[in-house]
């Protein structure tokens, strides 16, 4: 095959005069060309899935986020593209600027995201949308940059050894898209469990800033001028010191953030393999608070006015084998066991470290009244919808589902109508089940389309709400500093195969909150807030 150049134009860059000048032969330098596609690939997708997984635990609903950076970050990445035409004169120098640049954005992004949510309230006044704003700035920028190595790096493998096009194409997209694979692997097998959200994003930077240099400055280094190589390796080792001293900082940046965030006394951070798990106060008077992937899952002011409303109205009837879905941290056991007559309750938690906390942690086993030491308590960690399928029929008189709020995209599944007929399943005749259905006064139409799904699963309703005054558990995806916006009430529905009477167990010890006169109050202040017509939610259609 004979290889032909086109002439240089006048005052070109050396590289347009002819072939590159490789201290490698030409087949060693195409592969280390195709190896820095590959680890560029790997970097550029684990920064999408660390802004994709920052953003759903710091803004809910992983769908909208997910859909979000993707769409914006491939947008993106067709402007950088056509941006990069005008780059290929000066492609050693121009894709080693590049590189150092999606280094420094794309390794320190998860910082910067956790930052403005941490100092800036995140969710009121000004700065309300700021996370939101960071998101897509971050998907723009990182998609651009991502963009724009294609036309360079095929300019740089065209330089080494002309080929026709289809073939270099196919050359570097098969390098980027096994690069991909791995990098998309790496994240929730390696990086994610192992470094956590902000160190991984650093190394992968680093790793990035360290493939980009070593290709141009290496590989390259004859096709540019002195200067260019003095400022590429300031730059270079500029990024590289920053990542680095970020990531030695990190830990301090992470202790910081969590006060700006849960306040001044976390007393416990934990990352479980499920979820990031803070305990603050339970000690010195100050109130326990629970906080899952930085919801507030529980507050010590409020939380007996919720797991009563929640657990009390099914246990009117018989109760001898209680199944609780959720509640790992055994503040619903506490109050099936205030019952006379319970001989079992099954606890069904997909996390087996808020299990182990509840048990071990001083202030939140005595919120819960140390109910995991109690024998007629059993613990499962498995997810709640496995379970149930697997479970035998008619086994449990009540069914306490005390799960995230349907709004989070991961518990979806957890009100669909599929559920909820697993449930029913699992109910003796005359059994109940009782769902935390989210705050009925700021999000009615979740609420009555939890209620319609259980309609649609064979089962009649009762529902009711219960004042939270604003002041602690907010429960759900809506998690704000900003007490004027926090949910003012929780919402349950209570059902069976027979319309259930909203009735408390007349044998029960005394409760603190919750009253007849109250709960009945409550159950006809949910049903002036009736929306109607809502359509049941299911596997395949989800309506929340």
């Amino acid at each position: 095959m004979i290889e032909a150049h086109a002439p240089a134009p006048p005052g070109a860059p050396p590289s347009w005069r002819g072939p590159a000048r490789l201290p490698v032969r030409p087949d060693t330098g195409r592969f280390l060309v195709l190896a820095c596609v590959f680890v560029c690939a790997a970097c550029g997708l684990v920064y999408e899935l660390e802004l994709v997984a920052l953003a759903s635990y710091l803004m809910g609903d992983s769908v909208t986020q997910a859909s979000v950076v993707l769409s914006v970050m491939v947008f993106a990445m067709g402007i950088g593209s056509l941006a990069a035409k005008r780059l290929r004169r000066f492609a050693a120098a121009g894709f080693g600027a590049l590189e150092a640049t999606l280094a420094l954005v794309g390794g320190c992004s998860a910082m910067a995201l956790y930052a403005v949510f941490a100092w800036t309230g995140a969710w009121g006044g000004l700065w309300a949308n700021g996370p939101r704003v960071l998101l897509v700035a971050f998907s723009l920028a990182i998609g651009l940059l991502i963009g724009a190595e294609v036309p360079l790096l095929m300019e740089l493998i065209q330089r080494i050894r002309r080929q026709d096009a289809g073939g270099a194409v196919a050359d570097l997209f098969a390098a980027d898209y096994v690069g991909a694979l791995v990098g998309g692997l790496a994240f929730p097998f390696l990086l994610l469990p192992f470094l956590g959200q902000l160190t991984s994003s650093l190394l992968t930077g680093a790793v990035n800033v360290v493939a980009g240099a070593a290709l141009v400055l290496g590989l390259f280094r004859r096709d540019l001028t002195c200067r260019a190589r003095c400022l590429l390796l300031v730059a270079n080792v500029t990024v590289l010191g920053v990542l680095a001293t970020a990531a030695v900082l990190v830990d301090d940046f992470e202790r910081a953030s969590q006060q700006a965030v849960y306040g001044d006394d976390v007393r416990v951070a934990v990352r479980t393999g499920v979820q990031e798990i803070v305990l603050t106060g339970g000690a010195g008077g100050r109130p326990l608070d629970l906080y899952l992937d930085g919801r507030l899952r529980v507050g010590g002011r409020e939380e007996r006015r919720y797991h009563e409303a929640l657990v009390h109205p099914a246990m009117n009837g018989p109760h001898a084998r209680v199944l609780i879905l959720g509640g790992g941290d055994g503040l619903a056991a506490r109050e099936a066991l205030a019952h006379p007559g319970v001989r079992r309750v099954d606890v069904v938690d997909l996390d087996p470290g808020l299990v182990r906390l509840a048990r071990t942690d001083p202030a939140l086993s005595g919120l819960n009244g140390h109910a995991y030491r109690d024998p007629r308590v059993h613990v499962t960690a498995a997810d709640a919808f496995q379970w149930l399928r697997e479970a035998s029929a008619a086994t449990y008189d009540v069914v306490v589902a005390d799960l995230p709020d349907p709004g989070i995209t991961a518990s979806t599944k957890l009100y669909s109508q599929e559920f909820f007929g697993l449930a029913r399943r699992a109910l003796t005749p005359g059994g109940r089940l009782v769902v935390h259905a989210g705050p009925v006064a700021t999000r009615p139409r979740v609420f009555w389309t939890v209620e319609a799904t259980l309609r649609a699963a064979g089962l009649r309703t009762a529902p009711y709400r219960v004042d939270g005054r604003a002041t602690g558990f907010t429960a759900g995806p809506d998690r704000t500093t900003d007490v004027t916006r926090a949910p003012r009430d929780w919402g349950f529905v209570l059902a069976a195969a027979a319309r259930p009477p909203l009735l408390l167990d007349p044998h029960a010890r005394p409760l603190r909150t919750l009253t007849q006169a109250a709960l009945t109050a409550d159950a006809r202040a949910a049903e002036v807030t009736r929306v109607t017509g809502e359509r049941a939610s299911t596997l395949v259609h989800p309506r929340y």
